[in-house]
């Protein structure tokens, strides 16, 4: 019989939530260095340097690489012989590493979880409760996976109730383009297959935390079912053309992951769910000697890559650039922003939008302005502001009509591609989408040299801040043509990609 201490798994799930929001994987990094190689896409070669030198950034820094430090997921396996010593029930034991982790005051990370859901939407202020599955196992251990998910990639999650004789790669090779760039690919689908509804949705999640090993699948060749289906989608998947950030290239998925279960003759569930480019998650046991320990991960594992800027990188002064200059911008054009821009995600655009349906006046002024769709996490010691990379920018489509063409707004950065109506209202009032680099967090925010909230301070991390920039990297998305890098960039990289399978198929 092993007893397991209360205290010892409140300290393991703190210590691994604070490790893997500063260190990525080994297998990950060693990925996505493998794509930067052979990446044939400048853009997406860019964006994947940007990845890496966050990644290095993050882990010499010990502060987060992502600034949405996620929604904590937990498994937890519980052996038969284990017994507890404690007063608080196992979901309130992993409930308090969670708050002590994302309150630590040496990485504070950012609490992201909303009670309410569909009401008042209040954060619960320490990014409780976590979402844990239970499995009572044999034996006298407990085993934890922690995994702290991304709201971005978390959304571009997909399920289907197929027929029987309905084929997975057709499915997932029309839903993976319908994802677009806001899971910040390159990453990992995890893929749950049969069961019902719920155990499809959960094997995907679960199979996320699988280590990195498609290129020793290719070598060693398929052996089941299983293994086909995932050499066949990673092939077809990348050649898509979607490439990091959805910019166009080569790589787009680092691997496919697959868990199956039996299931009912008349079903086939499928589910998809993406893990991005901050890829988080860890692994303990606990045998009753106290708590986990995580050894810090080599420095050397992490490659030393630069960002190199040529001279066809543009510098933009935002407190002096005119409608004259931003209609020179083409899509795919790689600008460095320097001086005041204003932030402002859901919550901030819902309170501007009802301001003005009102006909009051907004707090501050946009006019010729460029906001920010961004959340950051809390500075620490002489920071500016934590990092502060760009949120999904699709979900401020609905805003961003009213937001142009009665505020005087000039541009816009976020992450990913716009829906066909943010691009038709940038293309009507003659404005600009620009993006900053998904999982980059870390590295923009040390372009940010002052931060200052102006408005809706209640919001917290959804508040207006104005940032003061210098040299931020941003690539044109939409021009004031309404041309788009994310509708461009794939098309062009699939067809390549498709000429070069038939020059090697000849």
């Amino acid at each position: 019989m092993t007893i397991i201490r209360q205290q010892d798994v409140i300290q393991s799930v703190a210590d691994a939530l604070q490790y893997i929001s500063y260190y990525h994987p080994a297998d990950f990094i060693k990925a996505v260095k493998e794509a930067y190689d052979r990446e044939e896409s400048q853009s997406a070669k860019d964006a994947m340097a940007q990845i890496l030198i966050n990644s290095r950034m993050c882990a010499m820094g010990h502060r987060p690489i992502c600034q949405d430090t996620g929604i904590v997921t937990v498994f937890v396996k519980v052996g038969m012989q284990v017994q507890w010593q404690g007063d608080m029930s196992l979901t309130d034991m992993v409930n308090q590493g969670v708050r002590e982790a994302y309150m630590l005051p040496d990485n504070i990370l950012r609490a992201s979880i909303l009670a309410d859901p569909d009401g008042a939407r209040t954060n619960t202020g320490d990014n409780t409760p976590a979402v844990i599955h239970y499995e009572i196992m044999p034996g006298d251990k407990v085993s934890i996976d922690v995994a702290a998910k991304g709201g971005g990639s978390e959304a571009k999650s997909k399920f289907a109730m197929l027929n029987p004789s309905d084929s997975v790669v057709d499915w997932v090779l029309k839903m993976v383009p319908t994802m677009g760039a806001g899971w910040c690919p390159p990453g990992i689908l995890g893929i749950g297959l049969g069961g019902t509804a719920e155990k499809a949705m959960l094997m995907a999640k679960e199979a996320l935390l699988e280590h990195i090993d498609i290129q020793e699948l290719q070598a060693k060749g398929a052996e089941n079912r299983n293994e086909e289906l995932r050499l066949e989608l990673f092939d077809k998947v990348n050649g898509l053309g979607i490439g990091a950030q959805g910019l166009g290239g080569l790589t787009t998925v680092l691997d496919i992951k697959i868990k199956d279960y039996p299931s009912h003759a008349a079903n086939k569930a499928v589910a998809i769910i993406p893990n991005c480019a901050a890829t988080r998650h860890a692994h303990f046991e606990l045998d009753g000697s106290g708590p986990a320990k995580l050894d810090p991960p080599n420095l050397e594992d992490w490659p030393d890559i630069t960002w190199e800027q040529d001279e066809s990188v543009g510098r933009v002064n935002l407190d002096t650039v005119t409608q004259a200059d931003i209609e020179q911008w083409k899509p795919g054009d790689t600008l460095l922003l320097s001086g005041k821009m204003l932030t402002g995600r859901d919550a901030a655009h819902k309170k501007m939008t009802d301001i003005l349906a009102s006909g009051e006046k907004l707090p501050v002024d946009l006019t010729g302005r460029f906001i920010y769709y961004v959340g950051p996490v809390d500075p620490v010691g002489e920071e500016a502001v934590g990092p502060a990379g760009p949120t999904t920018a699709t979900r401020m489509d609905k805003f961003t009509r009213t937001m142009l063409e009665e505020t005087g707004l000039m541009g816009m950065i976020g992450k990913a591609e716009r829906g066909q109506m943010g691009i038709d209202a940038i293309k009507d009032s003659k404005a600009v989408y620009l993006i900053a680099v998904g999982g980059a967090a870390y590295l923009v925010s040390k372009a940010i040299v002052n931060a200052e909230v102006i408005a809706f301070p209640e919001l917290g991390m959804e508040a207006i801040y104005e940032f003061e920039v210098k040299d931020m990297p941003v690539t044109v998305a939409v021009d004031t043509q309404g041309e788009s890098v994310h509708r461009i960039g794939p098309e062009i990289w699939q067809a390549k990609i498709e000429e070069k399978a038939l020059k090697l198929a000849e």
